[in-house]
C-alpha cells in the first residue's frame, strides 16, 4: 500500500489539523510543500485535485480528498474510530458538533484580527476592524470557556478527538496572539492538556501560530 501523501505547507492551520491527526494514529506519510508563498496551487496539478486551489489535499493510494475537517473524519473512521472519535453515538455527535463550530464559528471571528496582529499582513491594519474581530472572537472564547469549566478533560468529554484537534490550533493562536486578552482559566488548562500530547507539542508549536 503507497504511502499517504498530504499537501500543503506547514504554516496552514489546516494542514496542521491533518498531520496532527496522522501523528496521533502512528500512520506513515509524505508531506509536500503546496501553498503560497511556497508554491502556488492554482496550477492544472493541484486543481486536479481540488478545484479550490487550497491546502490540504490528502491522497491515501488511489483516493484522494480536501476539506480539512472532513480529512479528519475519514482518518479517524478509517483509521482510528474509538481512538479520535468516540464509538458512543452520542458523544461522536458532540464531537463532531464542536468540530463543526471551530470552522463555522471560531475561525471566522479571529480571521482579521489574526491577519493584522500576528501575521501582519499588508491591508490588514483598520484599527476599527481589528477591535470588531477581537469583540467577536473572544465572544466564541466565551462560549468555550463555558464548556470548558463543566470540568471535562476534553471538548466532547472524557475521551481526546478529532474535535480537539481543531479546537487545539484554534486555541493555539489565542494564547500566541500579541493583545491584550480576556483571562480563559479553563482554556488554558486544556491547551496545556493538549501541549502535553506529543503531536499537540510538534504542531501547536510558537513558530505556526
Amino acid at each position: 500500500m503507497a504511502m499517504m501523501r498530504v499537501l500543503g505547507r506547514i504554516t496552514s492551520i489546516n494542514v496542521r489539523k491533518v498531520l496532527w491527526a496522522l501523528d496521533e494514529l502512528g500512520l506513515a506519510y509524505d508531506r509536500e510543500d503546496w501553498g503560497l508563498p511556497i508554491r502556488d496551487p492554482k496550477v492544472p496539478e493541484f486543481l486536479a485535485l481540488n478545484p479550490n486551489g487550497q491546502v490540504p489535499v490528502l491522497i491515501d493510494g488511489d483516493f484522494s480528498m480536501w476539506e480539512s475537517n472532513a480529512i479528519l473524519v475519514y482518518l479517524a473512521e478509517r483509521y482510528g474510530m474509538g481512538v479520535l472519535l468516540p464509538d458512543d453515538i452520542q458523544t461522536r455527535a458532540l464531537a463532531l458538533q464542536w468540530l463543526g463550530w471551530q470552522v463555522s464559528d471560531l475561525n471566522p471571528a479571529w480571521m482579521y484580527a489574526v491577519l493584522a496582529l500576528q501575521r501582519k499582513v499588508p491591508g490588514y491594519d483598520n484599527a476599527e476592524r481589528i477591535a470588531e474581530s477581537l469583540t467577536r472572537w473572544t465572544a466564541r472564547m466565551d462560549i468555550l470557556e463555558a464548556e470548558l469549566a463543566k470540568g471535562r478533560p476534553f471538548i466532547a468529554g472524557d475521551s481526546f478527538s478529532i474535535a480537539d484537534i481543531a479546537m487545539g490550533l484554534s486555541i493555539h493562536r489565542w494564547f500566541c496572539l500579541p493583545a491584550e486578552k480576556k483571562a480563559m482559566p479553563a482554556t488554558e488548562d486544556y491547551y496545556r492538556r493538549l501541549m502535553a500530547r506529543e503531536a499537540g507539542a510538534r504542531w501547536m508549536s510558537a513558530e505556526t501560530p
